[in-house]
């Protein structure tokens, strides 16, 4: 089994007077798309800036796809690609020069450059711009060419600072289902950005930085989740309801009324399924039925609660 594909221990990094990252230690699965979420100044550039090989920490390792990038910076960056917040094109350059001249700089072979252009560009929906130069485009046709150059040469992590500036909502949308498929294909990705409801459109962990130290990392979704929740809604009361629920195998009632109950429920769609048949054979009229979720922000939030309650 191949190892995770980020691993950072002990990480810290200063700038005069400032401790930017403070002896920061995780682990990043692979194929998963991680939420790099904090306050303005809690080290989220610092870090991906670290992870890239451009920053040299003050202490600690860096391990990107099995690679030691303190070590071996330029092998890494080969297995890598970031977009970083206050990025640059060449004005001058068309698309097509880009891409190209990333690819090439990022060890793919001038044979297959031609077909590693053509490929980022559908990717990221700039095929039809390849030949303009970037300095006549949009801001957001701008943000597109920089994230095509961060993936043209096929890397195994993707690291993005606020990928989603700039962008118009149709935009952010496609954006979103481009890093869900790049997902699908095995690239990590670890994106850091400020809105929370974006970033729950596919992130499956969470890692909150605070005052350059790391207050918790952890899955927000499961792949294969063992329990669902579940809100449940009647459209009249019914002084039943929490015996006809407690009577299904597997709920478990954390809190019902006589119209609305919240349950945990072990198994999957068939059970859930289930519930439902056997809440309205016993007569009950459900109007609402389905599972709760808890949010990016919301569970950020709770982090930052707990965290502070805890200091």
């Amino acid at each position: 089994m191949p190892g995770p594909a980020i691993v950072v221990e002990g990480l810290s990094f200063e700038y005069p007077g400032l401790r930017a990252l403070d002896e920061v230690s995780f682990g990043v699965e692979r194929g998963s798309v991680t939420a790099l979420v904090g306050p303005n100044g809690a080290g989220k550039t610092t870090l991906l800036r670290c992870l890239a090989g451009l920053d040299q920490p003050l202490l600690g390792r860096v391990e990107v796809a099995g690679i030691d990038v303190l070590e071996e910076p330029r092998r890494a960056h080969r297995k890598m690609g970031l977009l970083a917040d206050f990025y640059g094109l060449y004005d001058a350059l068309t698309v097509r020069q880009c891409l190209a001249h990333a690819s090439a700089a990022n060890g793919v072979p001038g044979g297959e450059i031609e077909a590693t252009v053509q490929r980022a560009a559908e990717r990221l929906e700039i095929a039809d711009k390849l030949d303009a130069r970037a300095g006549e485009l949009s801001r957001g046709q701008r943000q597109r060419v920089a994230i095509g150059q961060a993936l043209a040469h096929g890397p195994e992590v993707l690291l993005l600072d606020e990928p989603a500036s700039g962008l118009d909502p149709e935009a952010r949308v496609s954006l979103a289902s481009l890093f869900k498929r790049l997902q699908a294909e095995g690239v990590t990705l670890i994106v850091s950005s400020h809105i929370l409801a974006e970033l729950d459109a596919y992130a499956t962990h969470m890692l909150v930085l605070r005052a350059g130290r790391m207050i918790e990392n952890r899955a927000v979704r499961e792949a294969a989740p063992r329990l669902r929740r579940l809100r449940i809604e009647l459209a009249e009361p019914h002084p039943a309801m929490r015996a006809r629920i407690g009577g299904f195998d597997g709920a478990v009632i954390l809190d019902a009324g006589e119209r609305t109950a919240t349950v945990d429920l072990a198994g999957g769609a068939a059970e859930q399924a289930g519930l439902l048949a056997h809440l309205v054979a016993g007569g009950l009229r459900v109007c609402g039925f389905g599972e709760v979720h808890e949010d990016l922000q919301t569970s950020y939030l709770r982090t930052v609660r707990e965290e502070g309650a805890a200091r």
